[in-house]
């Protein structure tokens, strides 16, 4: 028996109308979800389209859901005092809120990040008079917060806490220019989620949550973080040097535990 050529060309338009609202539907769910989070973050605060003021990059298809590495830059004019980024789909979707001091350059920040589904990503950069401006970006990735950890964890509690801190050698910290550095800081960053894959069990959650950094007795950024900072974080960061001093580096993470230490980069031993 032969098949009607317009029934035919009917059940082709179904097939593909069923992916199409599909993803219509996907599309409905992140944005309904950002508007929540946009109600639980900021409240009633408008947020303004953030082109020119901040950009995001993230790939559009993470290597690795665990490490997925991220860039804010702040584009324009505008004095920034503080930079949220969210991962909407992530169980604790504000990975971070960095707030910058007198000593910050706040043009560049860099850090790593796990993503659990693919979700939009969000940064958003809240100006001294405290306006506010959002950006996005879709990240395709999977799986990243309960992935198992890449270390021993009788290893990583070995060596917790240990701060190393890197000085861009192309920008020196001279008084008064801006310069780069990364910090990078060991620590298992187990958010309850992963599983211990010779025990079998889960890994109790114990995660950076605060991390400060000042140079010569100035604020450079100060981070709120939560489970969604990568295992052993790096961020990457720009401050602009006043004064002569180290620069200190604080970490306390969910167990209460403080971690701290002192770099001379006048002296070139960073």
């Amino acid at each position: 028996m032969k098949s009607h050529p317009i029934l035919g060309i009917a059940l082709g338009l179904l097939a593909l109308a069923g992916p199409a609202r599909a993803a219509e539907a996907e599309d409905a769910g992140r944005a309904e979800r950002w508007t929540e989070l946009q109600h639980a973050v900021f409240g009633e605060r408008a947020l303004a389209d953030g082109a020119g003021v901040i950009a995001l990059e993230a790939p559009s298809r993470a290597m690795d859901a665990a490490i997925v590495p991220v860039a804010v830059t702040l584009t324009g004019a505008e004095h920034v005092k503080a930079v949220y980024l969210l991962i909407d789909g992530n169980p604790s979707p504000l990975a971070a809120t960095v707030h910058f001091g007198p000593a910050a350059d706040p043009r560049a920040l860099r850090t790593r990040v796990r993503v659990e589904q693919y979700t939009l990503m969000h940064a958003v950069a809240e100006t001294e008079d405290g306006r506010l401006f959002a950006t996005e970006r879709f990240v395709k990735a999977a799986g990243g917060c309960s992935a198992p950890a890449s270390k021993d964890q009788q290893a990583a509690a070995a060596r917790i806490g240990q701060i190393k801190l890197k000085r861009d050698p192309a920008s020196p910290a001279a008084e008064g220019q801006p310069a780069t550095a990364q910090l990078l800081i060991s620590h298992p960053n187990n958010n309850g989620m992963q599983m211990d894959q010779v025990t079998r069990n889960y890994i109790p959650a114990r995660y950076i949550q605060n991390v400060t950094v000042d140079f010569g007795g100035e604020r450079v950024f100060a981070m709120d973080a939560d489970i969604s900072l990568s295992e052993d974080p790096a961020i990457t960061f720009g401050f602009v040097p006043h004064n002569a001093g180290p620069m200190t580096v604080a970490v306390r993470d969910s167990k209460g535990s403080l971690f701290q230490q002192s770099f001379d980069f006048a002296a070139g031993r960073s």
